[in-house]
């Protein structure tokens, strides 16, 4: 397996400690080992770079000596140039969202957690400065205590894929207990917590996957799991929903989607095309095209069957934080990781990602 070149980002040591004291609850870390994306393309250009800087801390925000961060498809497609519009001016950038360590450092009005701590936690979609770094930024609000039951390579997994599903059953579908849910996609991390989460609130779901992972979705607490590459979902699945969380996306799995909701039901997509619009178009006219777009199909779908339409994407919340925490540690949450790599191994980790030869979620250590 390839290991990726490590580029020098300066001299001397790989990571600076400054006799400076701010407060007793803080120092400064000068450079750390850190990922870079200097330019989108392939696996092939991303660079491990020594001595990157690491800023001070705002008031609000939290140093955690990275353990493990996982490879999310997002990463992947950032790499490759999605939400250009948004890092390119930006470049070099460091990528990556999710994270799981050790309190190393806290701003002077954190409250909640505390130097030495373990946590785990993820960063919205736009970061700037990701989590593929020995020292990763996150605001009080992004991270949380993480359970003891599990390694910092089974956390770092969970946070960005579960506050994802979170958004989308909590914020947009509100669900309650009772409801019909279905996942399209219930075998990706997404899906997967989605299916869990639902599951942990009382409600039945039924989900669409592959045929490798029908058996651990029905082992997650789902009710029906279809394979969808050999058997027709319009035709296994049966009766109305109150939600859809649709991971996969495209023309096909709306027109199942929306034609399966019960009147009052929501539609939830991940492949919202604003980041797509702005990134063609720019955002003076990309952002009002996206939005007019999402307002016309929003009217549309509620006038021809009475439902909500959403694009939904990860947010930080605190509130979903404590419960994927809750439902983690009490072993009814969790996303396996297929394949762990060292961070100097991370072009060969998204190779394999970009290859489809790991399905599975990929983690990297440090």
């Amino acid at each position: 397996m390839r290991a990726m070149r490590s580029v020098r980002g300066g001299s001397g040591a790989g990571l600076v400690f400054r006799s400076a004291r701010l407060s007793s609850l803080r120092s400064i870390f000068t450079g750390c080992r850190a990922v870079m994306l200097p330019r989108f393309g392939g696996p092939e250009v991303l660079e491990l770079r020594e001595n990157v800087p690491v800023p001070n801390l705002n008031p609000n925000e939290v140093l955690v000596r990275a353990k493990a961060v996982s490879v999310n498809p997002l990463d992947c497609r950032i790499r490759a140039g999605y939400g250009r519009s948004v890092f390119e001016p930006h470049l070099p950038i460091i990528i990556g969202r999710d994270v799981s360590g050790e309190v190393a450092a806290i701003g002077t009005s954190v409250k909640s957690v505390k130097v030495g701590q373990e946590v785990f936690g993820a960063l919205h979609p736009t970061a700037l400065r990701g989590t593929y770094t020995d020292y990763g930024i996150l605001s009080e609000d992004e991270l949380i205590e993480k359970p003891s039951s599990v390694s910092h390579v089974e956390a770092s997994a969970i946070p960005f894929a579960a506050l994802t599903a979170w958004r989308a059953l909590k914020s947009n579908a509100r669900i309650t207990e009772g409801q019909r849910l279905l996942v399209f996609g219930g075998g990706g991390a997404v899906g997967f917590a989605a299916i869990q989460l639902a599951v942990a609130s009382g409600c039945h779901v039924t989900a669409s996957c592959v045929g490798q992972t029908k058996d651990r979705i029905l082992e997650a607490g789902a009710e029906q799991a279809v394979d969808y590459t050999t058997e027709d979902i319009e035709l296994a699945v049966k009766g109305k929903f109150d939600a859809v969380l649709d991971t996969i996306g495209g023309p096909e799995t709306e027109r199942i989607g929306i034609n399966f909701l019960r009147k009052g039901g929501n539609y939830m997509t991940l492949q919202g095309e604003a980041a797509s619009l702005t990134d063609r178009y720019g955002f003076l006219v990309g952002l009002p095209l996206a939005t007019s777009l999402l307002a016309k199909k929003k009217i549309q779908y509620q006038y021809s069957h009475g439902i909500d339409y959403w694009w939904t994407y990860m947010r930080a919340d605190i509130e979903g934080l404590a419960e994927i925490k809750r439902l983690v540690g009490a072993g009814k949450l969790k996303i396996p990781v297929e394949k762990t790599f060292p961070i100097t191994e991370v072009v060969a980790a998204h190779e394999a990602k970009e290859k489809k030869q790991i399905p599975g979620k990929v983690v990297l250590e440090l």
